[in-house]
């Protein structure tokens, strides 16, 4: 599958909010700011995941509709990602 450039923009927004946590805990920044920052980053890469699965899955369906296969088990693969990831 090709990535867009959105979901590697995504975690380059990632990468860089991890380098800011981590110039944190180097100015020994408070907890609570430190923690909040975490949550941001799960956050942001929970949403990338639902993007990436998302595209692979429409891309995916779009080709086996065009081919005459079933879509079926694409989708219960994809639901099953998005689980397992939470």
């Amino acid at each position: 599958m090709a990535y867009d450039k959105d979901v590697r923009n995504r975690l380059k927004r990632i990468e860089g909010q991890v380098r800011g946590v981590l110039r944190m805990m180097e100015e020994e920044k408070d907890c609570a700011d430190i923690v909040m920052q975490l949550s941001a980053i799960q956050g942001a890469i929970n949403r990338t995941i639902g993007v990436v699965v998302s595209q692979n899955l429409e891309q995916c369906v779009r080709f086996n509709m065009e081919n005459g296969e079933k879509t079926d088990d694409m989708v219960k693969e994809a639901v099953e990602l998005l689980m397992k990831s939470r």
